[in-house]
């Protein structure tokens, strides 16, 4: 073998991994760009399902609730809530359980400014605030007939965030309130 084809057999094996190294970079590029455009999609799917499943655990929780009185006084009853993001708070100053979660997903008419469009699902309130490219989505079920608690307090305020187990909640009805003029009934929340 002369030194000129040794040179040249030589030359092709190189060519070969320069190839080789141009089309792994190709292939990964564009498979970084199409998760750059997929990614953001696929969370924002995930985000509207969780809300999907929040309403119907904040609908469960009216349900218990309503249980709850119907038994009357001392009745207790105990829902496990999994909470996969965002955060849920039991605000016993205002009667309310709000729900509130970061998302791409647009799950109302977003706003920029105050007031917000309110809509309607059943008995909770959804509202979506534009935060940059995020939305902030607000679910609020208010209590008018009830004295809601957090560990017998009336201004009693807890906010659970996202966990990997579920949160055991009991929901106990303490009764007709003795101090409330309305005469509401007292709906206590704890953990277990």
């Amino acid at each position: 073998m002369t030194s000129r084809q040794f040179f040249l057999q030589k030359n092709c094996r190189g060519q070969v991994w320069v190839e080789t190294v141009i089309y792994t970079l190709i292939a990964f590029a564009l498979i970084a760009t199409s998760l750059a455009y997929v990614r953001p999609k696929i969370e924002e799917m995930q985000d509207k399902a969780i809300i999907e499943q929040t309403l119907a655990m904040m609908e469960d929780i009216d349900s218990i609730i309503a249980s709850a009185v119907q038994g009357g006084a001392g009745n207790t009853r105990i829902i496990e809530l999994s909470i996969k993001k965002g955060s849920l708070k039991i605000d016993g100053s205002e009667n309310k359980i709000i729900f509130e979660i970061e998302s791409r997903h647009i799950y109302t008419e977003p706003c920029t400014a105050e007031p917000c469009t309110e809509i309607n699902i059943g008995n909770i309130v959804a509202v979506t605030k534009k935060q940059g490219k995020f939305n902030l989505i607000t679910l609020t079920r208010s209590y008018t007939d009830y004295d809601i608690q957090y560990k017998g307090e009336s201004g009693g305020q807890k906010t659970i965030t996202k966990s990997s187990i579920p949160y055991k909640l009991s929901i106990e009805n303490k009764g007709d309130s003795d101090t409330d003029t309305d005469n509401k009934v007292e709906i206590n929340f704890y953990f277990i």
